[in-house]
């Protein structure tokens, strides 16, 4: 934990705020605490935290629609708490842009953990180094087209991407030559809803490997490092 990290808590359960702010003070955090989305975004205005924990039953906007709004305008961590227990709330916070989600009760210490997990993750993250204007990438003579999101083979032929190989591609064009592991490409693909331990993204890889021609036993193009993750070993240019 950096010193004095900042963690914001909009709950409209006042004994909550005050039991999270309490918690997370003995544990050296600075805390601000908000019980809906005006004070949120007033508290986030005056001094951006580090990372925020979001109710999800709010008055006025709740806590999807603030997760929405929030993670349009900044990349903050963010983890979501709710009384509901549902799958398919977990999944929509998820895809709203929360990096956690921990249902009530919960205990604090569990809390503690996800925030540490959070902020040591992404603090590990590499610098995107390829701007989002990009309109054509290319890397050893393939062209991803970011608008219509078609790959063109060296020989001219349109090889279709499904969603998640299509993220996974733009993941790797945009770290050329640095080793990412399972977790940073799980992170840097907006998956958070999938565990660190989780091999489907060695299946993913293997497929996107496929699409490119990539010889599986010695890939020249997405390469493995063993016990390290995997590396786009090519060079990538950009057109705007």
């Amino acid at each position: 934990m950096n010193a004095q990290d900042h963690v914001l808590v909009v709950d409209d359960d006042l004994e909550i705020r005050s039991l999270l702010r309490d918690y997370l003070q003995k544990n050296g955090y600075r805390v601000t605490a908000a019980g809906d989305g005006k004070g949120m975004w007033a508290a986030f205005e005056e001094a951006q935290p580090d990372i925020v924990v979001l109710d999800l039953m709010l008055p006025g906007d709740d806590g999807l629609t603030l997760c929405r709004d929030l993670r349009a305008r900044s990349q903050i961590p963010i983890i979501m708490l709710t009384a509901r227990g549902e799958e398919t709330d977990r999944i929509v916070g998820l895809e709203m842009g929360a990096d956690d989600y921990l249902p009530k009760p919960f205990n604090p210490r569990e809390l503690l953990a996800r925030i540490k997990s959070i902020l040591r993750r992404t603090r590990t993250l590499p610098e995107n180094l390829q701007p989002e204007a990009a309109r054509t990438i290319r890397f050893a003579g393939w062209a991803l087209d970011v608008a219509t999101r078609n790959l063109r083979s060296p020989q001219g032929v349109v090889v279709a991407l499904s969603g998640t190989e299509y993220k996974l591609l733009r993941t790797f064009v945009a770290h050329p030559n640095r080793v990412l592991n399972r977790d940073q490409l799980i992170d840097l693909m907006l998956s958070r809803d999938a565990s660190p331990f989780d091999r489907s993204i060695d299946v993913q890889v293997s497929r996107l490997r496929h699409r490119l021609g990539d010889d599986a036993a010695e890939p020249a193009i997405i390469k493995t490092v063993r016990g390290e993750g995997y590396v786009l070993a090519v060079a990538v240019e950009v057109e705007k």
